[in-house]
């Protein structure tokens, strides 16, 4: 598995290096996991945050990151 890191990086740079974005489609994302839905990808989510968890879908392109950012 990859740095965190480098996740993010990678994960910041699919919101157009938006900040504000990725940190609204990650906490909408990780509260999703925290109320039970599953993760997207194949992960023990036991040992990773729920965040971790969101940027690893974002960054594995699991989410559809439009259609997020419009329930707000």
């Amino acid at each position: 598995m990859k740095r965190l890191e480098e996740i993010e990086a990678k994960a910041l740079k699919k919101v157009d290096n938006d900040k504000y974005i990725l940190s609204l489609v990650v906490a909408k994302r990780a509260r999703e996991l925290s109320e039970g839905d599953e993760p997207l990808i194949d992960i023990d989510k036991s040992r990773y945050k729920f965040t971790d968890i969101a940027l690893m879908e974002i960054y594995e392109d699991k989410l559809d990151l439009e259609d997020i950012v419009s329930k707000r």
